[in-house]
């Protein structure tokens, strides 16, 4: 198994809705700026990545993440 781990900064507040149906289920969804290793010039440079988290991970995000904030992700087999 792979496992990703990514740290950045939120590109801005977190995107947060709630699922219709019988069992509502809270979705936020964001954007993280990871900079990448400077090059040979001192170029600094960013990926983003979108990211999507539901239920308590989600409500976790609407109450704590706000734009800037400085998280870590991770995923995959531990």
């Amino acid at each position: 198994m792979n496992k990703v781990v990514l740290m950045g900064r939120l590109t801005r507040d977190p995107d947060i809705r709630t699922s219709q149906g019988e069992k509502a289920t809270t979705i936020a969804r964001y954007t993280l700026a990871v900079n990448r290793r400077t090059t040979k010039d001192g170029e600094a440079s960013a990926d983003f990545i979108s990211c999507v988290v539901f239920g308590k991970g989600a409500e976790f995000a609407e109450k704590y993440l706000h734009q800037g904030t400085k998280i870590v992700v991770a995923d995959g087999a531990t």
